[in-house]
Parts: structure tokens; sequence; C-alpha cells
């Protein structure tokens, strides 16, 4: 573990990657700026339960981690392993990774707590419900190629979101992805406000993630 004494901590810039639902490219998403954003650290939110969901305990596999406070992981020796999302921060450049465990109730105290660890001049964060707490200088959904739903904490995140990225796989796949979400957002009730984000997609990844870079240059001045 370390924590930036005042003298330490840099400006940071803080980029946030949410997503609609699970498996909709969050992580390969992150990695893709890692790469692009040498000295970046990255944080990991995940949120546990008991049985609040009906769920046997031992069927969440964050269950028996969580406790009466936030669980911070910090250092390749707490967080890397092979494949896993924090592992793969590591591989992409990270200078550091922090692995934040928490409850609903624990989110803002863990995502502060987390944050403070900090001693890059930027983070990127992996998760939605952390973002009714900080305030952070960039916020991506990503969007999955077949999409039935928005998660509670995604449609939350819509009103201060910067861009949605439509993830898939291969660049053949870019056209039935955008078709495919233009006939959901026909239907949303929340059209409106979808219809001011800027949409991108792997065909435009470039793009995106010129406005991420440009970002360290905006927040120096």
């Amino acid at each position: 573990m370390s924590l930036c004494s005042d003298q330490q901590v840099p400006a940071l810039t803080t980029v946030a990657i949410g997503g609609f639902t699970s498996n909709s490219g969050k992580t390969t998403l992150v990695c893709e700026l890692l790469r692009r954003l040498p000295g970046w650290e990255a944080i990991k939110q995940t949120r546990g339960h008991y049985r609040s969901c009906g769920k046997d305990p031992h069927a969440c596999c964050v269950s028996q981690l969580l406790g009466a406070e936030p669980v911070l992981r910090s250092g390749r020796r707490e967080t890397y392993a092979p494949g896993k999302d924090t592992g793969r921060y590591w591989d992409a450049g990270a200078t550091n990774v922090h692995w934040l465990i928490v409850t609903n109730e624990q989110v803002e105290r863990g995502i502060k707590q987390a944050l403070a660890r900090v001693c890059a001049p930027g983070v990127v964060i992996e998760g939605n419900s952390f973002l009714s707490f900080v305030r952070v200088e960039f916020t991506i959904l990503c969007v999955p190629p077949k999409l039935d739903r928005i998660k509670p904490t995604a449609r939350r995140a819509l009103a201060r979101c910067d861009a949605l990225y439509l993830f898939t796989e291969t660049i053949d796949e870019v056209a039935s992805a955008r078709a495919q979400f233009n006939a959901w957002c026909a239907a949303a009730t929340e059209r409106e406000l979808l219809n001011r984000i800027p949409v991108y997609t792997r065909a435009e990844l470039p793009e995106l993630l010129a406005r991420v870079c440009a970002l360290r240059e905006v927040v120096a001045i």
C-alpha cells in the first residue's frame, strides 16, 4: 500500500470507464487507454453482496472478502493475476493497480480511499456506481453489441457521460452494432439524452483515445 503525501500528489486527471451492462468491453477499453497513457494508474471497483440478492453468499466471487469496511488492495503483489481484469491492467502498462471491493453502502467511502492512494498524474477507473460520489474529467460508457437493458447505475451515469463506446470484437461488426444501438435508442425513454452524447465504435477508437489523451494537457494548464 502507498499513500501520497500532500507534497507528492500531482494534479490528478480522472477518467471513468463504465458500462451499460456486464461484459460490455470495459476492461478492454481501460487497457487501450493505459497503453496510451504511460505513467497512469488504474482502479477496478467491484461491488459485492451477501444474501440480499437471494443467492448463496459463496456464489458471489467476492462475498468472502466483504466486511464492515471497504477492502482496498494495491500493488502488484496484491492485484496481479494473469488473465484477470487487474492483471490485464498491469500488462497494459499501469504503474499501479488498486482493486476496490465494496458493498453498495461502502462505494463512496471506498472510492475516496482508492483515489487517495493514487500518486500518478492520472488514473483510469472501471465501474459505474462511484460516479454518484466523485467528479471525474471524462466518462465513457461502453455498450455491448446486443443491447437489451441498461443497469440502473449506468442509467444514472448518462447525465454526466462524455462519450459512448459501442464495443465489438472486430471492425466488421461495427455497422450492425450501430444499427442495433440506433434501433434501441429510438425506443428508449432516455433517447433525447442519448442523442446528445457522441458515439464511437472500433472504427473511431483513435479519435476517442485522442480526446482522452488531450485531457492531460488541459488539466496541466
